[in-house]
């Protein structure tokens, strides 16, 4: 198991119980980009350097400042800094750093989903706290509520709500959530949508297209198809083979699509929700010569007369 990323206590009232978080996410990406200068061909290296080296002699390189030589610094004045060391921060005094205590507990359908930011796991520290971890894990499953505290780390104090994990698992969920100044207020973009009398025959037909295309929500169907096309692009460029490109259609000038019509025909043609990422959007491909292989220019007219029958 992987080393957590924080471990402290729960505290309810008097019961207390000691766990582990780990973080529920990881990057999938595969594609890695690096920053290349156009010219040479080679990487190009980021350096620390001193600012005052840099007026002092704008056109030569500065030589570089050591890791342990820089920490942080507060302007509390123009160019006034006052230092601020590692030691100093990580003696900060602020209970949540080790204790996440339960201020209330609120149903789950009240916590907004524009508040949640990342999801942990939680475990319990050992076979000890076993039990007072079970117990509180029930009871929230229960109760269909979430426990709302706050924790402090990566350099600030965040809300947390735990809730009991889904399903039959037996541990815990927790997610750091946002302070509300940190959200725009939605008035500010809202405001100017001008309200619109609604047809009730079209809300039906909405409805029904909806009702028609719902499906329960299976996280396995979703891939990035952003990195599916980043991948091609590479192979594409390693093998010398032609690119594909994205082409926007540009719709005709004077069209007018009537809703209530397109509402019509998508309810008659809507089935089962599709399985979202299991195939390629179909979009439409523009051959871009970058080799003479007619290999590579075959397989790329291929993909492209594929992607054109699906969108058909």
């Amino acid at each position: 198991m992987a080393r957590p990323y924080w471990s402290g206590h729960i505290q309810i009232s008097l019961v207390s119980f000691g766990v582990k978080l780990f973080v529920a996410t990881e990057a999938k990406g595969e594609i890695r980009f690096h920053q290349i200068s156009r010219s040479t061909g080679e990487r190009v290296r980021h350096q620390k350097v001193l600012a005052s080296a840099l007026e002092e002699a704008p056109g030569e390189a500065a030589a570089p400042v050591e890791k342990d030589e820089i920490v942080k610094g507060y302007e509390y004045s123009k160019d006034q800094y006052v230092i601020i060391e590692p030691s100093e921060i990580a003696n900060l005094r602020v209970p949540s750093k080790h204790t996440v205590e339960i201020q209330q507990f609120v149903s789950l359908d009240e916590l907004p989903p524009e508040y949640l930011e990342k999801p942990y796991f939680v475990v319990p520290e050992n076979d000890i706290q076993g039990e007072a971890f079970a117990v509180v894990r029930a009871a929230l499953a229960k109760s269909k509520k979430a426990g709302l505290g706050k924790i402090a780390f990566s350099g600030r104090e965040h809300i947390m709500a735990i809730t009991a994990a889904p399903g039959d698992a037996a541990g815990m969920m927790a997610y750091t959530m946002r302070y509300q100044e940190e959200l725009r207020k939605p008035a500010e973009y809202f405001s100017d949508i001008k309200k619109v009398a609604i047809d009730q025959e079209s809300l039906a037909l909405a409805e029904s297209l909806i009702k028609k295309r719902t499906a329960k929500f299976d996280p396995a169907k979703f891939t990035d198809g952003y990195e599916t096309a980043l991948k091609e692009l590479v192979e594409a460029k390693i093998k010398h083979l032609p690119i594909p490109q994205d082409e926007v259609v540009e719709p005709k000038r004077g069209q007018v699509i009537n809703l209530m019509d397109a509402l019509r025909k998508s309810v008659q043609g809507a089935g089962a929700a599709p399985a979202t990422g299991k195939k390629k959007p179909p979009v439409s491909v523009k051959e871009v010569p970058a080799a003479k292989s007619t290999k590579g220019i075959a397989l790329v007219k291929s993909v492209a007369k594929a992607a054109r029958r699906k969108s058909a």
